[in-house]
Parts: C-alpha cells; structure tokens; sequence
C-alpha cells in the first residue's frame, strides 16, 4: 500500500492565507485498477488565481494545481513507468488517475519545470492574453503590471519581440533589474512613486495602447485613465484584491471605456483553445532557441514547503515562476 500526503483546506482564508489554513495530511492510496497509473510528484506550481479559486472548496478538501508527475507504477496502454506527464490532481504528493495527460516531453533538455511556467499554463497565459486579446502592433506602448511575475515577465518579453515599448511596473529594485535584464524599455517600482498619474504621463507622454493587467484595483484604474483611443486591457489577474476581506471601491472607469472606446476583456487560459495554447508553447519554445525569451523560476525545496511557497506569492517574495520541487 502507498502513502502519500496532501495539503487540504483545514479554514476558509479570510485576507492573506495564514498558517493553519491548510494543513498537510497523510493517507493511503488503494491499488491499481485496470486503465491506471499511480503518480508521483516531481514539482508543482503554486500561482495567485489559487487564492480567489480556492472558495469553490470544501473544508477538508485537497488544494487545486498543476504539477508534472513521474509514472511509478502503470495498468494504462498509455502510460509506462518512467513516462513524465502534467497533471491536475492538485497538492499532493501521489495520486492514482486514468486520466487524459499530456506527456511533458521538451527539446534541448529544457527543465521539465516549464510545464508548469513558460512553456505551460503560464507562457499558453502570456502569449494569448497579449496577442489574442490584445493585438499588439510594432511601436505601440505596453504596460505590464506585476512585471515580475510568472506571467508578466513573459508578457514584456513577448510585447518586445513584436517592437513595443514596453513598461513594467514591480514592488524592489531587484525586480527592477531583472526586468531591464529583460529587456523592458522602463522598469518603475511602484511602490517608491507617490503620483502614479504622473509618473504614467511621464513614462508614456503619447498615451497607453496596451495594458496587461495583473493586479487590479485603483493601479489599474489610473493606468486604464491614461489609454489611448481604443486601447486595449487584458484583464488577466486582480491580486492587489485576493486578499481584501472587505469590497474595494475605486473611481468608475465607464466614462473613460466609453470615450476612448476601449476594449477590456478578461480570460481564463482555457478559452484560447487547445490549438491556440500549443501554437503559444511551439512559438515560445522557438523565442527560448533564439535567446529572446527568457525564464526564471523562485524554486522552494521540499513538498512540505509548499503552503509557505505559496504565502509568499502574496508578500513579493518571488521573482519570476514560483515552482516547488518534491
């Protein structure tokens, strides 16, 4: 019989996650059915949509992710021992599944971590909420907020390689560095600025044409004042508001979408499609070949570390994708 553990929900998160919301469990898994595997992790991500998503669980209930899992024991034609996949079964150590997966299988003997990042949910993200939504066009002013970030620092990547001028916005200095690193045309931490208006009109003096946004909130209502006639906002993340325990109120924004005849749009991954999504890996594999797209991965060792990777999403600890390897 194998033993696995998990991390469950033990209290409702209410503002930032605290220690005691999850607690990791131990259990028993049953034997092999025909048409199964048995799985075992090999890294996990833990990314910010977990927080809002997690209020669809259950007290007791295992945390919802992706991890890419080793095939250690198999009763599927489809699956052998060996084989890597990316699975759905959440935070959890081992699982058996007769699943549908994707066999994570990379050239060049790229990390197989990227499954989970830049060459996975993350990269599919970046790629189709800036060129589906959004439809960039060479020398056109980007801002990317939460630049840093798993998805952001693809984002401004990306927005170069089509000959933007891209502008990232980030929470230190060191953030900041990675970014111009990037390849970024300006790189601003918002947290030492006291006029983002200003510093907006400063940085942008022709007007924004594309805002991808990842926080939310009234940063995002002044970016969104400062658009050019239909500007585009693919509205891709709120974490400025994951945590709030009461309702943010920020300034309407409806006159300004009306007058400038902005299109806003919000997304989940899913929507692009399977064909969109795996033309988004092809393309990124080639930038990576090419040296024009670049990774980082904020890597926390130890599955028993997992909660604490993720905590740290929400205090700006993490540079680049947050990864968690077993």
């Amino acid at each position: 019989m194998t033993k696995g553990r998990k991390w469950v929900i033990a209290k409702r998160f209410e503002g930032a996650p605290k220690d005691g919301d999850l607690t990791l469990v131990e259990f028993e898994l049953p034997d092999l059915k025909d048409g199964e595997v048995l799985l075992e992790a090999v890294c996990l991500t833990v990314d910010p949509y977990m927080r809002p998503y997690s209020r669809s669980l259950n007290i007791g209930d295992k945390m919802i992710g992706q991890q890419v899992a080793r095939v250690v024991s198999s009763k599927s034609k489809d699956y052998s021992v060996g084989d890597h996949v990316l699975s759905y079964d959440g935070w959890t150590s081992h699982a058996i599944t007769n699943a549908k997966m994707r066999k994570v299988q990379f050239p060049d003997n790229l990390p197989l971590s990227l499954a989970l990042g830049v060459l996975g949910m993350t990269g599919m993200t970046a790629y189709n909420g800036l060129i589906d939504i959004c439809n960039p066009k060479a020398g056109e002013t980007v801002i990317v907020s939460g630049a840093a970030g798993a998805v952001g620092s693809v984002v401004g990547q990306i927005a170069k390689n089509l000959g933007c001028r891209v502008i990232g916005f980030a929470g230190s200095d060191a953030k900041l560095k990675y970014l111009k690193e990037l390849g970024f045309d300006e790189a601003i931490n918002y947290k030492k600025i006291t006029d983002l208006d200003a510093t907006i009109k400063s940085v942008a003096p022709k007007g924004v044409d594309v805002y991808f946004d990842n926080v939310g909130g009234e940063f995002s209502t002044t970016v969104i004042e400062n658009m050019n006639n239909f500007g585009r906002v693919s509205a891709c993340g709120a974490i400025s508001q994951y945590n709030t325990v009461e309702q943010v109120k920020v300034p309407s924004i409806m006159g300004t979408v009306v007058s400038k005849r902005l299109k806003i749009q919000g997304f989940i991954v899913a929507d692009f499609g399977q064909e969109k999504n795996e033309a988004a890996v092809k393309q990124n594999i080639e930038w990576i070949k090419q040296g024009k797209l670049k990774y980082r991965e904020h890597v926390t060792k130890g599955f028993e570390n997992m909660y604490k990777a993720f905590q740290e999403l929400f205090t700006g600890a993490n540079t680049g994708k947050a990864i968690v390897n077993v």
